[in-house]
C-alpha cells in the first residue's frame, strides 16, 4: 500500500467522524487551532526561515518570496482567520428546500459534507492554514500537498493543528500533509479515485493545467488570474490611478491582482502619462502598445504573449482602445475568466460593462484586489473558481459542501 493510499484510508475515516460533528465543537477546533498557531509562532518562522533561504538560495526571488515569506504578522492573520471561520454560519445540515408530493412523500435537499478533499498548491503557507480551517468547518477532511518551497514551514503548521485536534479528541486526520514534494506524488494524489472526492489545485497556469488535464479526480479549477482594468473616457482620473495603483502593486503576486490595463484613447493623453509616472514609483515594468510606448518613454514594446500573461510580478500590459467595444473584445481574447474592472463615470457603460463581461466577479470604480473570500465576508477561502460548474468566484463553506435529497415517506410504494 503506497503512503498516499494509506494517507487516504485515514481521511475517510476522520471524514466519518466530521460528517456528524456537531457545530460547537468544530468551532473549538478552530479556536484551539488558532491558539496553537500563536504558541508554536517561534518553529513555524524558524521553518519558514529555513524555505525563504533555501529558495533563495536557488534563485528565486521577486513576488514568489513575498507569497512564501510568513511574519509575526501574517501568521497572526492566519490564526485570526481560523476564528473568523469559527464565527460564520454552519452550512452542513442546512435543508435548502422542502415539498410535499400528491403521493405524500416529503421531499427535501439537504447540504452535507464533501467527504475528504484533496488540495495541490504552490508556496503560498496561508493556503495550509484556510485549507484546513474551512474544510473543518464544512465537515470534510483534507489531504495537503504542497510545493517544495513550502515543505518545512507546511510540515510545521500542519504538526500543530493535528495536535491541537488530538487534544480535543478529535482525529489528527482531519488534516494531512503529503510527505515529499515530488511529481510521482502529485500524479498520485491526481488518480486517488475512491479515496479524495475532489482535488482543488491552487497556483500558478502550470499546475492548475497539469491537474485539469491529467486529474481522474473532479477538479474544481481555479484562478489563473490574467486580470484587466478598462480606464473609460468618462473616468475620474485621479480616482483611476489609485485603482491602477492598488491593484498591481499592493501584492503583485497573487491572482487578483491587475495584470492588464487598457485606457480608452481619448484620455490616453493625459493618463497614460499619470499612471505610468506613478507605475514607474514603484518599479513596475511596463509592457505596451505603440501608442503606449509614445506616451510613456519607459515602456517597451508588448507582445502578442504579453496580453495573454498573468505576470505575478511587477509588470504590467497596456493597450490605448478606441472604445468600449474594442475594450470588450480585447478581454473576452485574453482574459482567464477571474476578475475584470471598468473605472467610468459613465452609468450605460458600466452596466454594459457588468453584463457583458464574463468572469467570476466584475467591477466598476474598484480595485479587483477584492476577489477574495474575506473581502465578501466568507472568511477565508480555499481559492477563486474560474470555471462555472458547482463554484464561481472565491470559495467559501458553501461552496465546499455538495447537497443530497432527503425523503420522508409513510410507506409509499410506486405504482
Amino acid at each position: 500500500m503506497s503512503i498516499l493510499t494509506e494517507m487516504g484510508q485515514k481521511a475517510k475515516e476522520a471524514a466519518v467522524v466530521l460528517a456528524v460533528l456537531p457545530t460547537p465543537k468544530k468551532n473549538e477546533g478552530l479556536c484551539a487551532a488558532a491558539e496553537a498557531l500563536l504558541a508554536a509562532e517561534k518553529e513555524i518562522l524558524a521553518a519558514n526561515q529555513e524555505d525563504v533561504a533555501a529558495a533563495l538560495a536557488s534563485g528565486i526571488k521577486g513576488a514568489f518570496i513575498d507569497r512564501l515569506t510568513l511574519t509575526q504578522a501574517r501568521l497572526e492573520e492566519m490564526a485570526e482567520g481560523l476564528r473568523q471561520v469559527a464565527a460564520l454560519d454552519d452550512p452542513v445540515g442546512e435543508v435548502l428546500s422542502m415539498k410535499t408530493m400528491d403521493n405524500g412523500l416529503m421531499i427535501g435537499q439537504k447540504r452535507v459534507p464533501m467527504g475528504v478533499i484533496g488540495i495541490i498548491f504552490e508556496a503560498r503557507p496561508n493556503v495550509t492554514a484556510d485549507a484546513f480551517g474551512l474544510c473543518l468547518k464544512a465537515g470534510s477532511a483534507v489531504i495537503l500537498r504542497g510545493g517544495k518551497e513550502a515543505f518545512r514551514t507546511n510540515q510545521a503548521v500542519v504538526l500543530v493543528f493535528r495536535q491541537a485536534m488530538e487534544k480535543l479528541g478529535l482525529p489528527a486526520d482531519i488534516v494531512q500533509v503529503v510527505p515529499d514534494t515530488s511529481r510521482e506524488s502529485a500524479n498520485e494524489m491526481m488518480r486517488l479515485n475512491g479515496y479524495l472526492d475532489v482535488l482543488i489545485p491552487r497556483g500558478g497556469a502550470g499546475l492548475i493545467q497539469s491537474v485539469v488535464q491529467n486529474s481522474t479526480v473532479p477538479v474544481i479549477e481555479t484562478g489563473v488570474g490574467n486580470c484587466h482594468i478598462f480606464v473609460d473616457e468618462t473616468a475620474d482620473l485621479e480616482k483611476a490611478v489609485a485603482i491602477v495603483m492598488n491593484a498591481k502593486t499592493q501584492r503583485p503576486g497573487v491572482c487578483n491582482a491587475c495584470e492588464s490595463l487598457l485606457v480608452h484613447e481619448k484620455i490616453a493623453e493625459k493618463f497614460l502619462p499619470m499612471v505610468g509616472g506613478a507605475l514607474q514609483s514603484k518599479s513596475v515594468e511596463i509592457r505596451g502598445d505603440e501608442a503606449t510606448c509614445a506616451l510613456i518613454s519607459a515602456a517597451v514594446s508588448a507582445t502578442e504573449e504579453d496580453w495573454a500573461t498573468e505576470y505575478a510580478d511587477y509588470i504590467i500590459s497596456t493597450r490605448v482602445v478606441q472604445n468600449l467595444d474594442e475594450a470588450i473584445s480585447h478581454i473576452r481574447k485574453y482574459a482567464t475568466g477571474h476578475s475584470e474592472a471598468i473605472l467610468t463615470e459613465n452609468y450605460t457603460n458600466a452596466q454594459r460593462f457588468l453584463n457583458e463581461v464574463d468572469a467570476a466577479a466584475v467591477y466598476v470604480n474598484a480595485s479587483t484586489r477584492f476577489t477574495d473570500g474575506a473581502q465578501f465576508g466568507f472568511g477565508a477561502e480555499i481559492g477563486i473558481s474560474t470555471q462555472k460548474l458547482h463554484a464561481r468566484g472565491p470559495m467559501g463553506l458553501k461552496e465546499l459542501t455538495t447537497t443530497k435529497y432527503i425523503i420522508y415517506g409513510n410507506g409509499q410504494i410506486r405504482q
